[in-house]
């Protein structure tokens, strides 16, 4: 007879259930959470982990990383970015298609990227493919392979073998993209010429001189044309890290008219301003720059009325000289925050101060993000049925931000130093505890268990 006790249970009186703490007991059978009883089980057969008041909630779905792997795993790599992502309570990631080498822009390069993941996947993780202006023709065979979508960059990328491409170009490679009714992810600046690039060369060590190279216009001026081109060929359109708030009234007008547009913007343009940000310091840089905090409240006004859909990192780390640590040169430094660690704590900080709750934040962090990248029936929320990728966390406890305390491969960031609150306790991947940091007081980390992630391709 077929064995149907559950493997083991987890009780918390702070189970993020429907949109509201529950007191319960999920059951978690082969994975998935296979049954939800409300309060506390007496006597059982199996085990029951027992959580207090701890939040349950779902893992943390991060659609916006820089893996790096293969080519360039001395910037990243899978085996260390999904290890910081599992401390940080993340379950789920998906990879961005460039600065490895070879790009994501053909099925070869895709399956060779698979290939780089054997036994280094401590979350899941899904792949977006790359659209670049030669591989129009080879498009529709890289969506085959199983990416759950396309990225294309509108300004240089940075890496010279993943170049922008055009409007006419984009108008090519739409119909292709409707047709498999996945989204057509963009970075979303126009660059031109203007007096602002000359005195950010002439000043390169500047906080300010860099903002103003990078205008909000650049944005704006993409957004404009990203909007026009989803109504025109009813196209799904995602704009990552959304930073100018200018764009936000445009963007909530294409939503009421129905078109198929969304949002994403990043924890550093919620937690950081450009007020604070001091000169000679690279690991502020990224593009689109960190703006002034009028902006940035703005970014999280359209947050809270759902305009931006979520929130997700964008993850782009570097070797300390290719960020320019010594020197503090932005012109030369690699533009891109390594975060995907704390983006749950930043996030959470930034946002109790704004009068959002938890569950908002579950919102923006796991079911939203779930669903855009097509994982909607299976992750982003507790419910039976769904895969038991969870996280325990204490959002009242506080933590600052220590070199010591990062996983991922490099440790630079602009968050060390910070305090916040927000500490991960225990985290779950298809029903394995894969974390666990439960000694309050104390900086000891468990990594339990071989790499349990799992890869996500389309169709499969």
């Amino acid at each position: 007879m077929k064995n149907i006790l559950p493997d083991f249970g987890l009780h918390s009186t702070n189970v993020l259930i429907k949109n509201e703490f529950q007191d319960a007991t999920l059951l978690i059978k082969d994975g998935v959470i296979s049954d939800i009883i409300l309060g506390q089980i007496g006597n059982s057969d199996f085990k029951i982990e027992e959580l207090g008041k701890l939040v349950v909630m779902p893992g943390i779905i991060d659609s916006h990383v820089h893996v790096n792997e293969p080519g360039r795993t001395e910037w990243e790599g899978f085996q260390t970015i999904t290890k910081a992502a599992i401390a940080g309570g993340i379950t789920t990631l998906v990879d961005m298609p460039l600065n490895a080498s070879p790009v994501t822009t053909s099925a070869q390069a895709f399956l060779h990227k698979l290939e780089a993941t054997k036994g280094k996947l401590y979350c899941n993780c899904g792949f977006w493919g790359g659209i670049v202006p030669d591989n129009l023709d080879q498009l529709e065979e890289l969506i085959k392979a199983g990416v759950l979508g396309i990225k294309a960059f509108l300004t240089h990328s940075g890496i010279d073998e993943f170049p922008n491409i055009s409007a006419s170009e984009l108008k090519r490679a739409m119909p292709i993209i409707a047709k498999y009714n996945i989204p057509l992810l963009a970075h979303a600046e126009i660059d031109e010429m203007h007096p602002g690039i000359l005195a950010f060369e002439n000043n390169p060590t500047n906080y300010n001189s860099f903002l103003g190279s990078r205008p909000k216009e650049w944005e704006d001026k993409a957004v404009e044309l990203l909007i026009e081109l989803c109504g025109e060929f009813n196209c799904k359109v995602h704009i990552v890290h959304l930073s100018s708030a200018n764009s936000i009234e445009k963007i909530e007008i294409a939503k009421a008219d129905g078109l198929p547009l969304s949002v994403e913007t990043c924890p550093q343009y919620l937690y950081f301003n450009a007020e604070t940000i001091p000169d000679n310091n690279t690991l502020f840089k990224c593009a689109p720059p960190i703006r002034e905090k009028e902006n940035n409240d703005k970014l999280w006004d359209a947050l809270k009325r759902g305009t931006i859909d979520f929130v997700v990192t964008d993850h782009s780390p570097a070797t300390p000289e290719l960020k320019r640590v010594e020197s503090g040169n932005l012109k030369e430094a690699w533009g891109g925050i390594a975060s995907i660690q704390f983006s749950l704590p930043v996030v959470w900080t930034a946002a109790k101060k704004r009068g959002f709750n938890v569950n908002e934040i579950a919102i923006l962090m796991c079911a939203n993000t779930a669903q855009f990248i097509g994982y909607g029936n299976t992750k982003g929320k507790i419910e039976k049925g769904f895969d038991a990728d969870l996280v325990v966390w204490d959002p009242e406890q506080k933590f600052v931000v220590k070199k010591s305390d990062i996983h991922f491969r490099h440790k630079i960031s602009p968050y060390i130093g910070e305090e916040l609150y927000g500490v991960v306790k225990q985290t779950y991947v298809g029903g394995k505890k894969v974390y666990e940091n439960m000694q309050d007081g104390k900086t000891v980390e468990f990594f339990i268990s071989l790499p349990q992630g799992k890869l996500l391709i389309k169709n499969q």
